[in-house]
């Protein structure tokens, strides 16, 4: 404290006037020892004590004070000159504890014995009130961290006033980012253009389109990806000031997965409706097969026998044609016994090489053994040998064909991802081509009947529908991943025989079989489901995740000081930049870095050739290769 604010010495009578003054206010004055020397009325009321039983009364004992810090280094402030400014605890007269907001000042400290004039303000009910507030506070932000939904305030002018962690972790924007400015940058046309209309038109007629409702919106991301969200917006007025708060939810993985389902019911429609046709034409060819047959013999002349001839290889080509049809309306007469399908590839694999021609490089690879399947030895190979054709035709220049027969154990966290698909033990036969690949349109249509993108007259469109009908029927699963320029990879799951259940499975794992750790690992998955399937699993194991939708965000995080001790991404992702190109960046930013590579259809080995620290994990994995995976990299 400078001199200046150091009352000048004077008489002691100076002490009796100076409570005369304030006699109305909570003023104490006390000497070094804490005697108490002036109590004012305001004192009395407050504390409850008569100047006459406070007088003389060391201040401290009588009130029983609670310091922050000890009395001693507070004197020691304030006999140096210094003005002592805090909240301390008194008691009144019936006991009851008080919250002061006390100031402590010297008088005459040149005196040998000067005196400390200390003025008090109750505030009890201010500091509880503060405490309520502040822990009103703290409630509502674990409930807003805790929640699913994005929360967004903004004022009149539409300026975001608030920003919750689940909104920054969906938009890719961090609160500081977005604070203070407009709504409108997480918005794409045309609700950008239409946003503050809207609000104008409210605040001027009081009509309301979006306040209080709930509806289905686009959102923009920092990354420029457009996503459907459901918003709902709120409104309240605080300090005269009109605020709205949008409570937002992320439709992506919903209207996907709904997708998926109205693409499988559709499947499903047109398979019984091709069913049905198939079934009823069989016997119309029956009828003309056996009526051919029965005219053979009445027939002298070679001409006639030709014509029927060829009537008869018609026939025949209709009813392969129907068994097509029944096969994807899963309405074909099977023949299921256990088959190796290990075994059987290997002893088949001399045929689809012929049939790929010198041009295409056929690939085997059989994982393990006992790959035992309850299948129809005859249906497998012909659709092994429709996809061969198909991958042949997707390589006109040529390329290479990889047949991987395999033992997958698909746990219930996988099985939510796509409909149908239970948990189980399964043996997974994996076609993968290097070809021209598919466009996400022509994807969607693949397992379709009739659905070609050959010329017209070249094939009929049946033989993935066939690969499909086929494999449902025996309650399998099939699955396409594809990209232009990028090949395609079908996966066929068909139900394993004579392996233990899933369930007791896990019962009989151990720590040993799927290790765990406490390192921090970037995942980069640009499929929403996928990434929550892997951050879950990971967590679970003890990890410590951060994760990220895109490259371009990855290498953000990467640019920071997080410590990042495993990057795990995806091959292929939007954005222009693949998973092998962020690998190499990342390295460069953290030598030594160590990154595991995953992928659906790129060739296992292509983008760890360059990175020594590189792993590669293919999908589908389970938890278990996951974590030992990791362990293998990380040790």
């Amino acid at each position: 404290m400078p001199d200046d604010a150091i009352v000048p010495s004077a008489p002691a009578e100076d002490l009796d006037v100076i409570a005369r003054v304030f006699d109305d206010t909570n003023v104490i004055i006390h000497g070094v020892d804490g005697v108490i020397s002036h109590w004012t009325s305001g004192c009395e009321r407050l504390y409850g004590w008569t100047r006459n039983e406070a007088v003389g009364k060391v201040v401290h004992t009588l009130l029983r004070t609670k310091f922050p810090r000890p009395i001693e280094d507070i004197r020691r402030d304030v006999y140096a000159g210094l003005t002592w400014e805090s909240d301390i605890v008194h008691h009144h007269k019936d006991g009851h504890p008080m919250t002061i907001a006390t100031r402590w000042i010297v008088f005459d400290a040149r005196s040998p014995t000067p005196a400390v004039i200390q003025t008090n303000t109750d505030v009890s009910e201010t500091r509880k009130i503060q405490d309520d507030l502040a822990e009103r506070e703290a409630h509502l932000r674990s409930i807003l961290a805790t929640v699913p939904d994005s929360m967004v305030v903004i004022d009149e002018s539409g300026s975001v006033t608030s920003f919750s962690s689940a909104a920054e972790k969906l938009f890719g924007y961090s609160s500081r980012e977005v604070i203070g400015r407009n709504v409108r940058m997480l918005m794409p046309s045309p609700y950008r253009e239409e946003h503050d209309r809207y609000i104008t038109d409210y605040l001027r007629t009081g009509r309301a389109k979006i306040i209080g409702l709930g509806r289905v919106v686009k959102g923009r991301k920092k990354d420029g990806s457009i996503f459907p969200m459901e918003l709902s917006v709120g409104e309240a007025v605080a300090n005269e000031r009109r605020i709205f708060t949008g409570f937002i939810r992320d439709l992506t993985s919903r209207q996907r997965i709904e997708e998926e389902l109205r693409q499988s019911q559709k499947m499903e429609a047109v398979g019984q409706l091709t069913g049905g046709l198939a079934h009823d034409f069989n016997n119309l060819l029956t009828v003309v097969s056996g009526n051919l047959e029965m005219l053979a013999p009445l027939l002298a002349e070679d001409e006639q026998r030709e014509l029927l001839r060829e009537a008869q290889e018609a026939a025949d080509d209709g009813a392969k044609l129907t068994a097509q049809l029944l096969a994807f309306g899963r309405r074909q007469p099977l023949k299921p016994e256990s088959v190796d399908v290990g075994s059987l590839v290997s002893g088949f694999s001399e045929l689809l090489r012929r049939t790929l021609g010198e041009t295409i490089e056929l690939r085997t690879s059989i994982k393990g053994n006992s790959h035992t399947a309850l299948v129809d030895k005859s249906q497998l190979q012909n659709a092994l040998l429709n996809l061969t054709l198909n991958a042949r035709d997707a390589m006109p220049t040529g390329g290479s064909l990889t047949l991987e027969i395999s033992r997958e154990r698909l746990d219930s966290d996988y099985a939510q991802m796509f409909p149908e698909l239970r948990p189980g033990d399964y043996i997974l036969i994996t076609v993968t081509d290097t070809g021209k690949g598919m466009s996400e349109e022509v994807r969607a249509r693949a397992f379709e009947p009739f659905f070609t993108t050959k010329g017209v007259g070249v094939g009929t469109g049946l033989g993935l529908s066939m690969v499909y009908g086929f494999v449902k029927q025996l309650g399998g699963h099939v699955q396409i991943s594809s990209e232009l320029d990028k090949g395609t990879t079908i996966r066929i799951y068909l139900p394993g025989v004579g392996f233990a259940s899933v369930q007791n499975s896990r019962k009989t794992s151990s720590a040993e079989e799927a290790p765990g750790g406490t390192e921090r690992i970037l995942v980069v998955e640009d499929d929403e489901r996928v990434r929550r399937v892997v951050v879950a699993r990971l967590t679970k194991a003890g990890y410590s995740v951060l994760e990220s939708q895109d490259a371009a965000n990855a290498l953000e995080l990467l640019s920071t000081s997080e410590p990042i001790d495993l990057l795990f991404t995806d091959i292929i992702m939007p954005g222009g930049m693949t998973g092998d190109e962020l690998a190499n960046k990342a390295v460069l930013l953290r030598p030594g870095l160590k990154v595991l590579f995953t992928s659906g259809y790129a060739e296992p080995g292509i983008a760890s050739k360059s990175l020594p620290t590189a792993g590669w994990l293919k999908k589908p994995y389970t938890a278990q290769e996951l974590s030992i995976r990791l362990r293998q990299l990380l040790d």
